[in-house]
């Protein structure tokens, strides 16, 4: 009997501990990924930290010179004065807010129509919107100058302005998609209280999108921010971007590229982006929706 009520346990205590050292494994598998990945992503960051802060000759002795450092912090000062950074960085901020708050308005209010508003066409309508995703960007640059030019708006912002207006297919299916996982109660219960479709989208679903808007605005400004092409071929010397006049900015008087002037300005570039993100990222961490179908 009792090496009948003893053997099950210590089956079971084998059991137990079998799991454990496989998970132990995996785990140790996952951080030595993770250790791989950060390297992958990071070295090129820390090359650019370490070229920002090198002298000319530092860099001229390759990978050696860059580890033998002797730090330049006046690299940044040269930077930032080497172009009017405060002047461009501004143009880049107006430019970027107002792509990102116009596009993120305008495909949250268009995937919320593909979402809750019935039609005829409405599906075929939502298969060209996501077949215009397919064609690059650059393929309708030259085009869209051409139409631009004609009607007298290179040179101006305007350009922007209607490209956020019109939305973006990728966050338009985003929101769509979201829009169409919210519970059908949340809507009848409004209709029921005499809403509109207008009411229903600013007082029931845009409340419910908040961590939805916020990512689509952050990736929004990061790709108008980010933008070169668009802005060196529509805008002028005067209202352009802070990527367009830092490519022709940190030259030396021969044409030669100052690569760790390049690198500081570089690094400035960046701080806009990572503050935004850094404010924003703690509404990225849930939604509301579940707490509003809780209620």
């Amino acid at each position: 009997m009792t090496q009948a009520i003893a053997s099950p346990a210590s089956r079971f205590s084998d059991r137990t501990r079998k799991p454990d050292t496989d998970g132990q494994r995996a785990s140790v598998f996952t951080y030595i990924f993770i250790v791989i990945a950060i390297a992958l992503f990071g070295l090129p960051f820390l090359y650019i930290v370490l070229t920002s802060i090198a002298s000319t000759g530092q860099i001229s002795q390759g990978t050696s010179g860059l580890f033998a450092l002797s730090p330049q912090w006046s690299n940044f000062v040269e930077a930032f004065t080497r172009v009017d950074f405060p002047k461009y960085t501004l143009n880049s901020l107006l430019l970027a807010s107002i792509t990102s708050v116009l596009t993120t308005a305008s495909s949250a209010t268009i995937g919320f129509a593909f979402a809750r508003l019935r039609g005829r066409g409405r599906n075929v309508l939502f298969g060209v919107l996501l077949a215009t995703m397919m064609v690059p960007a650059v393929a309708t640059l030259i085009p869209t100058y051409v139409i631009f030019a004609r009607i007298g708006l290179v040179g101006t912002y305007w350009p922007w302005v209607l490209w956020g207006l019109a939305g973006t297919p990728y966050f338009i299916f985003l929101f769509r998609q979201f829009f169409t996982s919210i519970p059908m109660e949340l809507e009848d219960a409004a209709i029921i209280d005499g809403c509109g479709w207008w009411r229903i989208y600013a007082l029931v679903f845009l409340p419910l999108s908040r961590p939805m808007i916020l990512t689509a605005f952050l990736l929004s400004f990061t790709w108008s921010w980010g933008d070169f092409l668009a802005p060196k071929l529509l805008l002028s010397i005067d209202n352009t971007t802070l990527a367009v006049a830092m490519s022709t900015g940190y030259l030396d008087p021969m044409g030669n590229p100052l690569v760790n002037i390049q690198a500081a300005g570089a690094l400035l570039y960046l701080l806009p982006v990572v503050v935004i993100f850094f404010v924003a990222q703690r509404y990225f961490m849930g939604s509301s929706l579940g707490s509003a179908v809780k209620g």
